[in-house]
């Protein structure tokens, strides 16, 4: 961990989520809600990836980047260090990227409305686990984390 992911220390020695960590959260809310509304099903995949992608990085922010010569590069595999709970998580969505850059570059074909649906349900899923990892540390600590439901 370096000076900007650590968790803070209260007085007490114990881990405050790191404010990152709370502003990813909301903008994954801001990105479930947009997937929720998106007309189209490529929309409702992208935002849904995206949501997915922003919970896990504020598990990061809280738990730290990875170090070292052979530190994975990507969310996906960071999580899977960090917070080996949720390694099942990042690969259903690391799986998605693909999917994903498909949709950038154009191909909007390449999302059925049942991708879309099955993707909404596992990001609202993954955030609202992320939460409770988070929230639960936070609760040990004394933060209070707002919880919303997705």
């Amino acid at each position: 961990m370096n000076d900007r992911t650590a968790p803070q220390q209260r007085s007490g020695g114990e881990a405050v989520v790191p404010s990152a960590s709370v502003a990813l959260l909301a903008r994954s809310d801001a990105e479930l809600v947009a997937a929720q509304f998106a007309p189209e099903s490529w929309e409702r995949f992208v935002h849904a990836h995206l949501a997915a992608l922003r919970a896990a990085a504020a598990v990061v922010a809280a738990h730290g980047r990875p170090t070292g010569r052979r530190a994975p590069r990507n969310v996906w595999d960071m999580i899977s260090a960090v917070a080996p709970e949720l390694s099942g998580w990042a690969a259903r969505f690391a799986a998605g990227a693909r999917t994903r850059t498909a949709v950038e570059a154009g191909r909007f074909d390449a999302v059925t409305t049942e991708m879309a649906e099955s993707l909404l349900c596992d990001a609202e899923d993954f955030v609202d686990e992320v939460r409770a990892l988070l929230s639960d540390g936070a609760a040990r600590s004394g933060t209070v984390l707002a919880l919303k439901a997705s």
